[in-house]
């Protein structure tokens, strides 16, 4: 899907990023792996991926922290940001394949066990590739797996910030959200 946006990255992507700023921040979904695996934790801070999520934006989801970091992202992947997604690919697949079953990574948040963390940044890849895929005109599929785990985050953090009701209601097709809804 990505080879889509190749020669439209300058155009609009998501809120106030460029299609390249868009990519940026979703491949930082998989550079954090790489950069948090280098960086061992002694204990567990967050031990689910919705506390995790819980935890980072009370702390740091600053969005205009955020938004910058994605366009950083995006320049840092140069010419060819269809190959630099895909070396980053590679490195932190390796990585992972690399890690320890028990392996404790240092987060924003604190220690996390990777297991537990992982699942964070499958939310994030399948919620930002679904956004590129819209942006693109591209057919969005979700592969099963990923849209399981992504659904279990949105499922446990509607309930931790008290939108359950609204959000059982809508996917049941007994009312709409209102705009802007959101579990984050």
């Amino acid at each position: 899907m990505l080879p889509a946006a190749t020669g439209r990255y300058d155009e609009p992507g998501l809120g106030e990023w460029s299609i390249r700023d868009l990519v940026g921040h979703t491949s930082r979904a998989l550079v954090t792996v790489e950069s948090y695996l280098a960086n061992p934790a002694a204990s567990v801070k967050a031990s689910s991926p919705v506390e995790y999520f819980t935890l980072i934006l009370a702390s740091s989801g600053d969005p205009v922290a955020v938004a910058q970091r994605g366009r950083d992202a995006g320049v840092a992947l140069g010419d060819n940001p269809v190959v630099s997604v895909e070396e980053i690919a590679n490195r932190v697949l390796d990585a992972v394949m690399c890690a320890q079953a028990n392996a404790m990574v240092t987060t924003p948040v604190g220690g996390m066990r990777l297991l537990d963390y992982l699942p964070t940044r499958t939310f994030e890849l399948t919620v930002h590739t679904c956004d590129l895929a819209s942006v693109l005109g591209e057919p969005i599929q979700v592969p099963k797996a990923a849209a399981t785990q992504s659904f279990a985050i949105i499922g446990g953090l509607a309930v931790e910030t008290g939108v359950a009701a609204s959000l059982l209601l809508s996917t049941t097709g007994r009312q709409t959200l209102p705009p802007g809804f959101s579990v984050l």
